[in-house]
């Protein structure tokens, strides 16, 4: 049973890291799994090899937490293969909704994240002043132009995995600013699944080696960072998530290029009518996302979760 619900929680953090502007990160942190996530990541080390080569698979099994790890990657992999055409339409055909469920599930997850700082003094208030600004300043870039040179794509697979595992920081919208979005997210992972391999592998292979070593370096630093210095590190994830409500409000315009057609070069935000039904529809959605971080979180509290 504790499996099932470690991969449910794979599951909602793959689902996440779909959307432009939402972090799997931060599922990972509010449902309980984060810290044993990046501790398990960090043990992918030298006494690892050893009891490989050594044919200890018991005691590496043990040492690299196996079960936990292979449940939670299968529920992500699951959920990005599964939901990707599904969200990739319904982003495109209705992209305020999509965006107004996801930043209600942010919105909650800022309450759920926040708490878990035992004490705010002037350190972390700093911290999360720090992630505030860098999510928003992230927010209004402008995203570059397709790149399929491989080692472009090498470097989308680093900053795309350690954005992922950053909570409040979006490793989709990161690949949106990075330009490769479209050709990774969607429609490699879409051609994957369809079994193009031809089209899939050549995008994906770059991208996942990228990805391993962001994951390798980042995983050491994060461990050291809730070792020594917790309370500061969980402010500036705070400070990310909140900051990242500016990346996917849910109205605004795309402003498109005048030379490429199709490329969003920024958006104008705006305030919504209230006086339309649409607008209601939207927080409906919105309200939705709050209630299923709430749900989550109580699932999570639970010793068997």
């Amino acid at each position: 049973m504790e499996y099932f619900f470690i991969f449910l929680k794979g599951f909602a953090m793959g689902a996440a890291n779909v959307i432009p502007g939402v972090s799997g990160g931060t599922i990972a942190f509010i449902t309980g799994v984060y810290e044993r996530l990046i501790d398990s990541l960090k043990s992918f080390n030298f006494k690892a090899l050893r009891l490989l080569f050594k044919g200890d698979f018991g005691g590496l099994a043990k040492h690299i937490d196996l079960g936990f790890l292979v449940a939670l990657s299968l529920g992500v992999v699951v959920s990005i293969i599964t939901l990707a055409k599904i969200l990739k339409t319904a982003y495109v055909d209705h992209p305020t909704l999509v965006n107004a469920f996801f930043f209600g599930l942010i919105l909650a997850s800022l309450f759920y994240v926040g708490k878990m700082v035992r004490r705010w003094g002037f350190v972390e208030i700093i911290c999360i002043s720090i992630g505030v600004v860098v999510a928003v300043f992230l927010a209004f870039q402008s995203p570059a132009g397709e790149n399929s040179n491989t080692l472009y794509l090498g470097a989308c697979g680093v900053a795309g995995m350690c954005s992922m595992i950053i909570p409040g920081i979006s490793g989709s919208f990161i690949l949106l600013l990075m330009g490769n979005y479209q050709l990774i997210v969607l429609d490699a992972v879409d051609n994957l699944r369809q079994l193009k391999l031809a089209e899939a592998l050549p995008i994906l292979i770059p991208v996942a080696i990228g990805a391993a070593i962001g994951l390798f370096t980042l995983s050491h630093i994060l461990s050291w960072m809730f070792k020594r210095y917790h309370n500061a590190a969980v402010a500036l994830i705070t400070g990310f998530v909140a900051g990242s409500l500016a990346i996917i409000w849910p109205w605004k315009i795309p402003v498109y290029s005048l030379i490429i057609t199709g490329k969003v070069v920024a958006w104008n935000r705006y305030f919504p009518d209230f006086g339309k039904s649409s607008t209601w529809i939207a927080v409906a959605w919105l309200v939705g996302g709050i209630v299923i971080i709430s749900i989550t979180e109580k699932l999570a509290s639970k010793p068997d979760a």
